[in-house]
C-alpha cells in the first residue's frame, strides 16, 4: 500500500518526468480553482434559500387545522424544497439528514403490492438541479456540529460527490461507503455484477457529532485477527512501532541503537517504548525485529470501515418490511443515527419513503422529520409509525392491483407506548387538491 509523503518529508530531489520537457496548448486550471458541474438553469445560491411562502395543515383522525410551525416528529406530505424552506425561515436546526434519493435510473417504482410509488426519470442536468436546490437547503438547516449522508447508486454518485463538494466544501468530505445491497445478479452477461451502492458521508464542518460505531466480531475473526497467546491465555497480535514520515524530534531519534526505517519515525517516544519493553509488551524477533503486542479486550467491538456488507436488503421472508420500494436496511439507518446524533437531537430525512429514518430515529430517542411526495409513501410510514411492520414472507401472495391496505394484518414493532405519535402535516395547496385522499390517511 503507498503511503503519502509531505514536502518536508520528501528525502530525495523530485522525480524526473515528461511533464517537465511538454506543455500543452491549453494551461490547467490555477491551483485552488474549483471544479463545478455547468448546465442551464443553475440557480444562484442567494434565489434558492430567499424565503417563499408555504403553507401547511396539520391532519388527525380527518380533521384539519392550520400549521404555523412545521412540528418535530412528523411526516410532511409535499415537495420537499418547500418544506426545507419553512425549516429554513423557522430557523430550525438539524443534527443529521440521511436520504436515500432517486437513483436517476430512468425507471419507475411500485410497492411489493404493486401500488405505484414514484416515478425517477429526471435527466441527468435536471437531477444534479434538482438535488442541489435541497442539499444547499440542507446545509443551510444543519447545525455546526451536524452530518449528512446521502444513498445513492452508481448511476449519478460522481455528480452529487463533485456537487456536495461545492456545496459542503471538499475539506467536509468524510466517506465514500459502498454497501452491499444483494447476492449476485443475472445481468452480467458483458458486465460485473451490480452487487452494490453507495452513501455520501460530509459534515457541516470539522467539528461534528461522531460517537464512533464499531461491530461486535464473530470468534472466528477474533482468532484471525489476533492470532497469538500469552502465557495466561489472552489473544494478541503484532503491530509496528514505526509509521510512514519522517521526524526531527524524539520519535525521529534513535532506540536501542536503532535508528527509525528509511523514511518513518517512531510511534512512540524512545523513553516510552522503554517502559513497553520493561512491561513486556514489545515483542523481538529473531532478528531483533521490535513490535508491539496488542491484546483483545473481551467485549471490545471491531471498527467500522467504509464497505458495509452486513446491512444487505430484505433477503429473507422472516424479515419485517413495508413492502414500499427501495426501503432500506433497519439496522443501518440505526448505526447511522446513533454515530452521527445523540438523544434529543433533530434527524430530517427529505426523501423518507417508506419511513426507515423516521423509525430509527424514534427507536433510539431521536426527534424526527420524514418528508416525500408520494401518497404512497405517506399511507406507508404512517402505517408503519403507528402500527409496524410485517415479515417479508406476507408479501409471498398471488397479487393483485388493488387499492392496498398496510394497516390490516400489521404486526407490532418495538416501541414504548410512551413515545410521541407521528403526526402528520401536508403542504395546503396539495390538500387543496386531494382532501378525501388527505383525511382518509390522516385516519389511519
Amino acid at each position: 500500500m503507498a503511503t503519502g509523503i509531505t514536502k518536508r518529508e520528501q528525502m530525495s530531489t523530485n522525480a524526473t518526468t515528461a511533464h517537465s520537457y511538454a506543455k500543452e496548448s491549453s494551461p490547467l486550471p490555477p491551483v485552488g480553482a474549483e471544479a463545478r458541474l455547468a448546465y442551464p438553469n443553475k440557480a444562484p445560491v442567494s434565489e434558492i434559500i430567499h424565503p417563499v411562502e408555504r403553507k401547511f395543515v396539520q391532519l388527525a383522525d380527518g380533521n384539519v387545522s392550520p400549521c404555523e410551525r412545521l412540528p418535530r416528529n412528523s411526516y410532511i406530505l409535499g415537495d420537499n424544497y418547500f418544506a426545507l424552506q419553512s425549516l429554513l425561515q423557522q430557523r430550525e436546526k438539524v443534527t443529521l439528514y440521511y436520504l436515500d434519493p432517486p437513483y436517476g435510473t430512468g425507471f419507475d417504482f411500485q410497492s411489493r403490492n404493486l401500488e405505484h410509488a414514484y416515478e425517477d426519470r429526471l435527466d441527468a442536468a435536471a437531477y444534479i438541479e434538482f438535488m442541489r436546490r435541497r442539499l444547499i437547503l440542507m446545509r443551510e438547516t444543519m447545525s455546526d456540529n451536524g452530518s449528512i449522508y446521502v444513498h445513492i447508486g452508481h448511476q449519478m454518485l460522481g455528480h452529487i460527490k463533485i456537487v456536495m463538494d461545492e456545496i459542503f466544501g471538499a475539506n467536509n468530505f468524510r466517506n465514500i461507503i459502498t454497501r452491499k445491497k444483494c447476492s449476485s445478479k443475472n445481468f452480467t452477461s458483458k458486465q460485473y455484477a451490480n452487487l452494490n451502492d453507495f452513501i455520501l458521508f460530509y459534515s457541516k464542518s470539522k467539528k461534528y457529532k461522531w460517537n464512533k460505531p464499531g461491530a461486535t466480531p464473530d470468534q472466528d475473526w477474533i482468532e484471525k485477527e489476533y492470532p497469538k497467546l500469552d502465557e495466561y491465555g489472552r489473544r494478541y497480535k503484532l503491530v509496528p512501532i514505526h509509521a510512514p514520515g519522517t521526524r526531527n524530534g524524539e520519535t525521529g531519534q534513535p532506540w536501542k541503537g536503532m535508528n527509525p526505517p528509511p523514511g518513518k519515525h517512531w510511534q512512540y517516544t524512545p523513553s516510552k517504548l522503554d517502559e513497553l519493553d520493561e512491561a513486556g509488551d514489545i515483542h523481538w524477533s529473531r532478528n531483533g525485529n521490535p513490535r508491539k503486542k496488542v491484546y483483545w479486550r473481551t467485549g471490545a467491538k471491531k471498527s467500522m470501515t467504509d464497505y458495509w456488507d452486513q446491512y444487505r436488503d430484505a433477503h429473507h421472508q422472516s424479515v419485517k418490511i413495508t413492502g414500499y420500494p427501495t426501503e432500506k436496511n433497519l439496522d443501518m439507518v440505526k448505526m447511522i443515527v446513533e454515530a452521527s446524533s445523540d438523544p434529543g437531537d433533530l434527524v430530517v430525512d427529505p426523501f423518507c419513503g417508506s419511513g426507515t429514518t423516521m423509525q430509527a430515529a424514534r427507536d433510539l430517542q431521536r426527534d424526527y422529520i420524514g418528508m416525500d411526495s408520494s401518497f404512497a409513501s405517506a399511507r406507508t410510514a404512517l402505517s408503519r409509525l403507528r402500527f409496524g411492520s410485517k415479515p417479508m414472507g406476507d408479501y409471498v401472495t398471488k397479487a393483485t392491483k388493488t387499492e392496498p391496505d398496510q394497516a390490516e394484518s400489521i404486526d407490532s414493532i418495538d416501541i414504548t407506548s410512551t413515545l410521541e405519535a407521528c403526526s402528520f402535516t401536508a403542504d395546503s395547496s396539495l390538500f387543496d387538491s386531494y382532501q378525501d385522499e388527505m383525511r382518509g390517511l390522516s385516519q389511519i
